[in-house]
């Protein structure tokens, strides 16, 4: 079941600005591995943090260093977590986080989806659907 969803864009060129003024920003932002990435590929991992908060609903217990954006071998983007970050993700019980970015003209893009188990008694997903009624008068459930 889908229980956040967060979405970020950053402008590269006025992230690249911010970075060359305050470069202690680097380590207070980016794990180790992502340090030595171009401006325009840390602005879209700077937006998945962004939007990964906003999917958990707010930054209580996220740590931007704990946050880290791998490639699978296929390239698709993935979350690597850890520290109290890993443990309040695991405390939500949150199973699953999905991530896509995208960067062009300026710009960076990031959308994080947040699913979780069902809830212990929550038959939301699972109730018979409702009858609607049918134009033409019959019950089409």
């Amino acid at each position: 079941m889908i229980v956040g969803i967060g979405v970020d864009l950053v402008d590269v060129p006025r992230f690249e600005a911010h970075l060359s003024r305050t470069p202690r920003l680097l380590a207070r932002l980016f794990a180790p591995s992502e340090r030595v990435l171009k401006p325009r590929s840390l602005a879209a991992r700077y937006a998945a943090k962004e939007a990964l908060i906003k999917a958990l609903g707010g930054s209580d217990g996220v740590h931007w260093t704990d946050i880290e954006v791998a490639s699978e071998p296929s390239g698709r983007p993935v979350f690597a977590l850890r520290g109290e970050t890993a443990t309040t993700v695991a405390a939500r019980g949150i199973t699953a986080l999905h991530l896509s970015m995208s960067h062009d003209a300026g710009l960076a893009t990031a959308y994080v989806v947040a699913e979780a188990a069902q809830p212990a008694g929550d038959t939301r997903a699972s109730a018979p659907a409702a009858s609607v009624p049918d134009p033409a008068g019959e019950d089409t459930a």
